[in-house]
């Protein structure tokens, strides 16, 4: 199993997938690839359109993807994908398309057969067990929470450290550590920006030079760097 999970596409003042467009090289390889994107968390702005961006960013390493909405079956597209990617928008969205389309088992069981997957925020999201760590507000109803289950850990993208100025409410800390208290047999993971897991088969390393924060109930929470060891998590 080969995965690659971004906290997010783009950072301030940079271009779409400026950051990480290198990695993704380097984590796909030089072999030409039929990678077919998953765009269904967009919500303001048309599939092709966001087709159009991954592209016009991915072109620049030699990289291009087809969007899973130009295929007349989009399971026959994912059965027969090189590499699926799936990019970030509203989590809740694009988990009610992956069930309107029966695409969750066939993602798996093609990913769990070798074939990479990378995904930025939303994307992220559902390699997880559930969606119940989306930042997302929940504007579609899902059809159930449970989401691919790639990995057996929580991610949390975009984690922030501190709430904004004259804002009374949670913390993102807070909303997780409710999360845990819920499901106290979970790992989260709060992902910063500009940060990646790798993982490569049962091996799990963090890609970035920022630190992530380890949630588990019971226990303190942890920073740890790309210097540490991850692999706890996929237990």
């Amino acid at each position: 199993m080969k995965l690659l999970l971004l906290s997010n596409s783009t950072n301030p003042g940079e271009s779409y997938l400026g950051y990480p467009k290198q990695e993704i090289k380097k984590f796909l390889g030089e072999k030409p690839l039929n990678i077919v994107f998953i765009p269904y968390a967009a919500i303001r702005f048309s599939y092709d359109e966001y087709e159009r961006r991954v592209n016009e960013s991915l072109g620049e390493v030699g990289i291009a993807v087809k969007g899973i909405h130009r295929f007349e079956n989009p399971i026959d597209a994912i059965n027969n994908a090189d590499a699926i990617c799936v990019g970030g928008g509203n989590t809740w969205k694009l988990v009610r398309m992956l069930h309107d389309n029966g695409l969750m088992p066939v993602i798996k069981e093609r990913v769990m057969a070798g074939v990479p997957y990378i995904g930025w925020s939303a994307g992220s999201n559902i390699a997880c067990p559930t969606l119940r760590t989306t930042n997302d507000m929940p504007i579609i109803d899902p059809k159930g929470f449970d989401t691919i289950g790639l990995v057996p850990f929580q991610i949390n993208p975009h984690y922030l450290d501190v709430n904004p100025a004259n804002h009374g409410g949670e913390t993102r800390e807070d909303r997780i550590m409710e999360f845990i208290t819920e499901d106290p047999n979970a790992y989260v993971v709060g992902l910063r920006e500009s940060t990646m897991l790798h993982v490569d088969g049962n091996t799990l390393k963090l890609i970035g030079s920022r630190p992530v924060r380890i949630f588990k109930f019971g226990e303190e929470t942890r920073e740890l760097t790309s210097a540490d060891d991850f692999n706890f998590l996929m237990k």
